[in-house]
């Protein structure tokens, strides 16, 4: 961890056109803020949910705001002894707290959903309505990027890529296409992954298709299911007594983790008895899955896909 990785005591701008907060009341609510407490945006962003959180907070509460994406960091504004801004990956936020000396944190909010910024950027590589280098790394300073992974993988992994992560009932067909084009010449840009997939699609499912297509790339480059499960890992441990998880998820897979950690602590959802057949989890769900009002799906259309789960840490966990 290096000093220049950091940004400290800053305040947040306004970034309409990087990203609409999504379910922006709601989830702040569900934090159950306190005044002076401390609390984790593991997903920085375009600012939104972090200028909500800061904007109920008293002078001696302290904010910690996570993106690895550097674009992000162009939200930042003037000076806030009460808030921190973090360039990482939120995998490591139980080491960075540690860095701040912070043992417990009083709520976390997550929202997974990748930036409208993100998509609309036609250079990074997220979206099939450009035509740009196959990239899609949200931290553009390292990794591989998603060019590197269709022609590298072997068809059997690539084919496990699609299927898991894009959920892809024909991954191997797919897989096969691509291993095939990637013989005649490297497969480069955005463009050039269309032309390899593109005949296998039916053309009324073809965008869809091609969602699911790039969301699994993407998932695959940026080790996205991996770094969700430490970052909850993480806060489960960091959480005090009675603090909150506010977690906005946009496709099955990582809604399903963030569900089974809410429900039993771990990814896997697998609920610890003890000798007396008693349970003993983290959390407590806190009211109902949450989803978007059709006013706020009409005015944002990439929230239609988003849910809200809020979880309460038990106050007796581990006793």
């Amino acid at each position: 961890m290096y000093k220049d990785n950091i940004e400290h005591t800053t305040s947040i701008k306004t970034a309409e056109g990087y990203h609409v907060p999504v379910l922006l009341g709601e989830s702040i609510d569900g934090l159950n803020l306190k005044p002076g407490g401390i609390y984790v945006d593991v997903t920085f962003g375009g600012g939104g949910h972090s200028r909500e959180i800061l904007s109920r907070l008293a002078p001696d509460a302290h904010l910690y705001s996570f993106d690895q994406d550097a674009d992000a960091e162009q939200n930042i504004g003037e000076p806030d002894d009460r808030f921190t801004f973090v360039r990482s990956n939120f995998r490591y936020l139980k080491n960075w707290m540690r860095y701040y000396g912070v043992e417990h944190i009083d709520g976390l909010l997550a929202d997974l959903g990748v930036s409208s910024h993100h998509f609309d950027d036609a250079e990074r590589g997220f979206s099939f309505r450009f035509d740009a280098p196959l990239d899609m790394r949200m931290n553009k300073r390292a990794g591989q990027t998603a060019a590197d992974i269709v022609n590298t993988y072997d068809e059997t992994k690539l084919a496990d890529v699609f299927y898991i992560y894009g959920e892809m009932k024909n991954s191997r067909r797919i897989a096969a296409a691509v291993a095939k084009a990637r013989q005649a010449k490297e497969i480069k840009t955005t463009s050039d992954f269309l032309a390899a997939v593109e005949p296998l699609f039916r053309k009324e499912r073809e965008k869809k298709e091609m969602a699911k297509l790039f969301q699994a790339l993407r998932i695959e480059v940026n080790h996205e299911m991996d770094a969700l499960k430490e970052m909850l890992a993480s806060a489960t441990e960091l959480l005090t007594p009675g603090g909150r998880l506010s977690v906005i998820t946009y496709h099955s897979l990582e809604d399903r983790i963030v569900k089974n950690y809410m429900k039993a602590g771990n990814a896997e959802g697998k609920v610890d008895q003890d000798f007396f057949g008693r349970t003993n989890t983290p959390f407590k769900t806190v009211g109902k899955l949450i989803i978007p009002t059709d006013e706020e799906q009409e005015r944002n259309p990439r929230s239609r896909s988003a849910k809200l789960r809020i979880a309460e840490k038990n106050k007796h966990y581990g006793d």
